[in-house]
C-alpha cells in the first residue's frame, strides 16, 4: 500500500485503521481514543442525523474540548471517512456453497449485502462522497465487488465500471427509500397514505389527452402494489445484470 519511501499518503487515523501505525504504548491510558470519537460521531449520526455531527458536538458528547479531538482526527472530512468505515463494516461471508456461484449470483449477493448495510445505517447516505474508498472495510467491499467479475472476460477497467454501475444503483435506490421514509416520518403519515395522496394528485393534474402514458400507469396496478415490496429493487438490479450479461457473452 505504501510507496517505496513507506509513505501511504493517509492521515494517521487511517494508518491506524490499517494497522500501519502503532498506538502510543507508554504513559497513562488516554481517556479519549480514536475509537471513542468515531463511536460518538456514529451515535450522533444514527440518532440525530449527519447535520448534528461536528467536531464541537462530538467533543461535547465525550466531555472533551474540541481541540483535543484534533490530536486524533485532523478534519471533519477525515472523521466522515472513519464513520463510513465503521458503518459499512466488513462484507458478510458468502452463503453456503457460494464458492460455486456464477458472476451474476455473486454480484447480486454483493448488491443485496450493500443494500442491507445502507438500510440499517441510512446516515451513511448523507456523507458527501469526496474521495475514493481507502479504509480497510471499504476496500474489502471493493475487493468483493471486483472479484465477482473474475472470469467474465471483462477488462479490469470494465470490471471497475460494472461494479460502480451496480453500486451506484444500490446507493440511489437506498437514498430514494431513505428520503421517502424521512418525509413520511416528518409528515406523520403512513406509506400507503403517501401513495394514495400521490395517485389522487396525479388524477387531478393529468388527463388521457395530455398525459396518455401517465393515465395508462394510473389505470394499471403499478401504484396499488403487487404484494412484492422488493419489486423495484429486484427489477432494476436484474435489468442491470441483463445488460452486463449481454456484454460478457460477447466476449
Amino acid at each position: 500500500m505504501a510507496d517505496e519511501s513507506g509513505d501511504t499518503g493517509l492521515p494517521a487515523s487511517l494508518e491506524m485503521a490499517w494497522g500501519l501505525r502503532e498506538r502510543p504504548g507508554k504513559g497513562p491510558r488516554p481517556t479519549l481514543t480514536l475509537a471513542r470519537i468515531v463511536d460518538a460521531a456514529v451515535h450522533l449520526a444514527a440518532t440525530e442525523g449527519m447535520d448534528a455531527v461536528s467536531m464541537g458536538r462530538v467533543a461535547k458528547e465525550l466531555g472533551a474540548s474540541t481541540m483535543s479531538l484534533y490530536r486524533y482526527v485532523t478534519a471533519k472530512e477525515e472523521l466522515y471517512i472513519l464513520m463510513s468505515e465503521a458503518g459499512v463494516g466488513t462484507p458478510p461471508p458468502l452463503p453456503s456453497g457460494g464458492e460455486g456461484m456464477g458472476w451474476r449470483e455473486l454480484v447480486s449477493d454483493w448488491a443485496y449485502a450493500q443494500r442491507t448495510v445502507l438500510q440499517a445505517n441510512t446516515w451513511i447516505l448523507r456523507i458527501p462522497l469526496n474521495a475514493p474508498p481507502v479504509g480497510p472495510n471499504q476496500l474489502a467491499w471493493m475487493e468483493r465487488g471486483l472479484a465477482a467479475f473474475a472470469g467474465t472476460g471483462l477488462e479490469e477497467s470494465e470490471k471497475l465500471s460494472a461494479m460502480m454501475l451496480v453500486g451506484g444503483f444500490v446507493r440511489n435506490e437506498a437514498t430514494l427509500a431513505a428520503d421517502m421514509m424521512d418525509a413520511i416520518m416528518k409528515n406523520g403519515v403512513s406509506p400507503d397514505q403517501v401513495v394514495t395522496q400521490y395517485v389522487r394528485t396525479l388524477r387531478l393534474l393529468t388527463a388521457p389527452d395530455s398525459h396518455p402514458a401517465v393515465t395508462r400507469l394510473l389505470e394499471s396496478s403499478a401504484f396499488t402494489g403487487s404484494g412484492e415490496p422488493d419489486f423495484q429493487f429486484r427489477f432494476g438490479l436484474a435489468r442491470l445484470l441483463d445488460g452486463l450479461a449481454a456484454l460478457i457473452s460477447s466476449r
